[in-house]
């Protein structure tokens, strides 16, 4: 699956997912998408979030079987059917992986107070080392337009990061309208967050 370069084999969360796991209902269920080795999965149901997680790669799926609130199957994301039709999440999250054509799916997944916590590659990454090719690097402000009109954003960045590797990223965390930070004026000052106030869109 040439659209999730490496592997997810680290321990160590993604920075993003951390910042705003707290966003998501108090044990929720959440939808670890192209989980890889699961370190995301592993991170929220540790932390009391029932978590289904799916990735193509089975031995990456069979180190996650026997967890505590983790749900994992194994699922071509691209050439299969989707494997949780009629399924509503309380948060979507995805890491190092685009493919396109899930990204309504993805929105519709969603319950109405769902959060999306989405991270992968950006164009100019391709300075850097892979991805390269232009299909599996978002374009500027793509992930802004695939959640317009349906969530509401409570930050976003588009940025260049030196760790784990010096690399082009792109992050949105968005919420659907029946979440409570969706119509506050200064979500920050509930959490102290202080992104939150605005999208933030760095370059």
């Amino acid at each position: 699956m040439p659209s999730r370069p490496g592997d997810h084999r680290s321990d160590c969360p993604s920075a993003w997912i951390e910042r705003f796991a707290p966003l998501i209902p108090e044990g929720g269920t959440v939808l670890d998408l192209a989980c890889g080795w699961g370190r995301h999965a592993r991170y929220l149901a540790h932390r009391g979030w029932h978590v289904r997680a799916v990735d193509h790669d089975a031995e990456a799926i069979a180190s996650l079987a026997g967890l505590p609130n983790v749900s994992a199957q194994v699922a071509d994301l691209e050439q299969g059917p989707w494997p949780y039709p009629g399924a509503r999440f309380d948060a979507v999250i995805v890491t190092n992986y685009l493919w396109r054509p899930l990204l309504p799916t993805l929105l519709d997944a969603l319950h109405g107070a769902g959060v999306l916590l989405y991270e992968t590659f950006a164009a100019g990454n391709e300075h850097f080392g892979k991805p390269s090719n232009p299909n599996f690097l978002l374009q500027p402000g793509e992930l802004l337009d695939a959640v317009h009109g349906r969530l509401a954003v409570i930050a976003f960045e588009d940025l260049c990061v030196d760790a784990p590797k010096r690399a082009m990223v792109q992050r949105i965390c968005a919420v659907g309208a029946a979440h409570e930070l969706a119509a506050r004026a200064n979500p920050g000052a509930l959490l102290g967050f202080s992104a939150l106030g605005r999208p933030q869109r760095f370059r």
